[in-house]
């Protein structure tokens, strides 16, 4: 067995393992969408693997294919944590929140899309330019997602034995090498040394597996409510957002009625 068979091995355990623990410890009820992720991405490493061994002529469509689905179930599972994290005031946001969320991680996602383009090898298609732009996007959310909880983990009541920041720690920790890996690219690396760096992609995605492990082994914390401060700028955001809207209905209807029926 070679090193990237090895490689492959673990993290496959690993990641069956996870789920196992989303299951054993009922976390996927909360967080289904992590939980459809991890399914899928052992779903997708054993069928990549099945691939390349009986038809490696295949493997760049079943690439394209399962990056796709990666990009879906990744944004879900943003939009899951960054909403999963406003628990504690979720009873006093619009019904339309989870919405307003999805739309800020897709506008962030877009001012990152330009800034994001890291490429120092040749690619087999323009597709695969492209969805390798979009994976490039999507770990610069990851690591700013997580940064944002680590930045704001007193004012938003969360640490280290809470779901969401073990969650976006090991993403964050997986994507932060991959971009270093991809812009060491960059500098003309031979295939040997190209083969090498992406083992160390592997390896930082096996420890945030075992991180993973570790971290949903053991019991969460029980989520505190947020601080005064943080209570009171999410509901004054909430408050203003709400008078904003009013305002444009009351606007709209005292047009209509000066205008008339058209």
């Amino acid at each position: 067995m070679n090193l990237d068979t090895a490689l492959w091995f673990s993290a496959s355990l690993a990641e069956a393992a996870v789920i196992a623990l989303l299951l054993y410890r009922r976390i996927w009820r909360n967080l289904p969408m992590f939980f459809a992720y991890s399914v899928w991405t052992l779903a997708g490493s054993v069928g990549a693997y099945a691939i390349i061994r009986a038809f490696p002529s295949g493997y760049v469509t079943a690439y394209i294919i399962e990056m796709i689905v990666d990009s879906i179930l990744l944004f879900g599972v943003l939009v899951e944590l960054a909403w999963s994290v406003l628990l504690p005031l979720r009873s006093s946001l619009p019904r339309a929140g989870i919405l307003i969320v999805g739309f800020f991680i897709l506008a962030v996602g877009a001012a990152i899309w330009p800034f994001a383009a890291i490429s120092g090898t040749a690619l087999p298609s323009p597709e695969v330019g492209a969805l390798t732009h979009l994976q490039q996007t999507f770990s610069v959310l990851r690591i700013l997602v997580f940064l944002a909880l680590a930045g704001c983990s007193q004012l938003l009541s969360i640490g280290w034995r809470n779901r969401e920041f073990q969650i976006a720690t090991g993403l964050g920790f997986n994507s932060l090498v991959g971009l270093a890996v991809a812009l060491l690219h960059t500098h003309g690396t031979t295939w040997m040394q190209y083969r090498h760096l992406n083992r160390f992609v592997v390896a930082s995605y096996l420890c945030s597996l075992v991180y993973w492990v570790v971290s949903f082994a053991q019991q969460e914390e029980q989520r505190r409510a947020f601080s005064p401060k943080m209570e009171h700028l999410l509901l004054g955001m909430v408050g203003s957002a709400k008078a904003t809207r009013i305002a444009l209905a009351d606007s709209g209807s005292a047009r209509t009625g000066k205008l008339g029926p058209l």
